[in-house]
C-alpha cells in the first residue's frame, strides 16, 4: 500500500511541477496543495530527477524550499503574512518602497511599476522598461492581478481596497516603509531583506549606514550653542517641517535644533508668518525643492541660483542671521526622510559645523550610495551648494 501510494505521488508530482495555477500560490514540488514541500515530496522530486523528468535547476529549487520555507513575516503594521516560496516579483504601490528594493538590488524582481514613479526612477537600468500598474491616484488592480506578483508591498495607510482585491486574487500583500522615522526605515528594510532573501546585503548597508552616523556623534556640539534650524517644504513659502517630520529627525542626527519642534503640525508640517522666522532668528534655513535631482542640467542649475537668490531676498528669511552669513541651503525632499536622511544628516552636519566636520565628504558618502548602493553611476545635483 505505502509502495503505491509512494508512485502515484511521483505520477502526481510529473503532472504538477513546472506548470503555473491559475489562481493562487503555486509552489514548486508540493503536490497534495498545501503549500508546503514535506520530506515525502521531495523524495518524489528527488525520484523524477532521477528519471530525467526534472531538471537539476529545478530540483535545487524544491530542495531550497524545502530547507527553508514556509516562512512567516510581521509587516510594520503587524500583521503576519505567511511566504511559502522564493519571492521572485514583487510590486512596490508607494513612493517609499521602490528605493529599498533597489538598494537591495532587487530591481530585476519589480513585476509592475507606477506611471509617476517609472518616470521618477527612469535612471535606474530596466525600470523604463517595466509594465505599469497606473499612477498614485489610481492603481490598475486588473493589472497587477494579471501580472501575478508573488507579493505586493505598499505603504498606504488605507488598504481596504488593496486588501480586497489581493484576497480575491490570493495575492499576499505586506505593509513596509510606511512612516519616516529612520529607526523603522532600518526595521523594515530587514524584513524586506528576508522576503527578498538579501540578508547579507541588508546588512551590509545598515553597518554602513550607522557606522557613517556615528562620525555625528560628537561631544563638541554642546546645548547651548546648537545651530538653530528652520527646515521648508517645497509644498508653499513658510510651510516648515515640525517634530512628528522626517526632516526634524535628520536635523537631530547632524546636531541641530529645528526652530519648529514646538508647533503642532498637520502632522509633519506647519505654517508659520514671516515675523515668526525672523524672531526666531535661525542661523541655518533649509529648503526642500525638487529641482535637484538625477537628471540636472545646465538650466537646472540657472534654476537653482534662481530659487536661492529669491530666498536670500525674501522677507522674513534675509532679516535672519543664516541669510546674513550665507548659510541657505536647497536639499532635495529625499535627504530628509526614508532612506537617504542618513545621507542628508551628513550634508546637514558639515552645514552647520563646517569647523568640526572639516574632515567630513558628504558627496563621497551620496557618490558611494548612488554607485555601490543603487547601481548607478554618481551625477546630478541633490543638494546646493555643494557643501565644501
Amino acid at each position: 500500500m505505502r509502495g503505491s501510494t509512494f508512485a502515484l505521488m511521483i505520477t502526481c508530482a510529473a503532472l504538477m511541477i513546472g506548470s503555473a495555477l491559475a489562481q493562487g500560490t503555486y509552489v514548486p514540488g508540493d503536490n497534495n496543495g498545501d503549500k508546503i514541500v514535506s520530506a515525502e515530496e521531495l523524495a518524489a522530486a528527488e525520484k523524477l530527477e532521477q528519471e530525467g523528468k526534472l531538471s537539476a535547476d529545478e530540483m535545487e529549487e524544491i530542495k531550497h524550499i524545502y530547507e527553508k520555507y514556509p516562512i512567516n513575516i510581521t509587516d510594520s503594521a503587524n500583521r503576519t503574512v505567511t511566504i511559502y516560496k522564493p519571492v521572485k516579483t514583487i510590486i512596490p504601490m508607494s513612493a517609499s518602497n521602490y528605493e529599498p528594493i533597489i538598494l537591495l538590488a532587487a530591481t530585476d524582481k519589480i513585476a509592475g511599476v507606477r506611471e509617476d514613479l517609472q518616470k521618477n526612477y527612469a535612471w535606474i537600468p530596466g525600470m523604463i522598461d517595466k509594465p505599469v500598474i497606473g499612477a498614485s491616484n489610481e492603481i490598475d488592480y486588473e493589472k497587477v492581478i494579471e501580472l501575478r506578483p508573488d507579493i505586493v508591498i505598499t505603504a498606504a495607510s488605507d488598504v481596504s481596497v488593496l486588501e480586497n482585491r489581493m484576497r480575491l486574487a490570493e495575492i499576499p500583500y505586506l505593509i513596509l516603509f510606511r512612516t519616516l522615522d529612520q529607526d523603522a526605515f532600518d526595521k523594515d528594510l530587514k524584513t524586506l531583506s528576508n522576503v527578498l532573501e538579501k540578508e547579507k546585503r541588508a546588512d551590509e548597508f545598515l553597518s554602513w549606514k550607522h557606522d557613517l552616523l556615528n562620525q555625528l556623534k560628537t561631544n563638541e556640539i554642546m546645548s547651548a550653542n546648537k545651530a538653530k534650524v528652520y527646515c521648508e517644504t517645497p509644498h508653499h513659502d513658510f510651510y516648515t517641517t515640525t517634530k512628528k517630520s522626517g526632516a526634524h529627525d535628520i536635523i537631530n542626527m547632524a546636531g541641530g535644533d529645528n526652530i519648529a519642534s514646538d508647533l503642532t503640525g498637520q502632522p509633519y508640517c506647519a505654517d508659520v508668518e514671516p515675523e515668526w522666522v525672523m524672531n526666531k532668528n535661525p542661523d541655518v534655513i533649509i529648503l526642500m525643492t525638487g529641482m535637484a535631482n538625477y537628471t540636472t542640467e545646465d538650466s537646472d542649475m540657472d534654476n537653482l541660483d534662481r530659487f536661492l537668490k529669491l530666498a536670500y531676498n525674501r522677507t522674513g528669511l534675509k532679516e535672519t542671521n543664516a541669510a546674513v552669513k550665507g548659510h541657505i541651503f536647497l536639499i532635495n525632499p529625499a535627504y530628509t526622510d526614508w532612506g537617504r536622511g542618513f545621507i542628508g544628516a551628513s550634508y546637514m552636519a558639515k552645514w552647520f559645523y563646517p569647523d568640526i566636520f572639516k574632515d567630513l565628504d558628504p558627496e563621497a558618502i551620496n557618490k558611494k550610495y548612488f554607485e555601490k548602493w543603487l547601481g548607478v553611476p554618481y551625477k546630478g545635483i541633490w543638494v546646493y551648494p555643494i557643501a565644501s
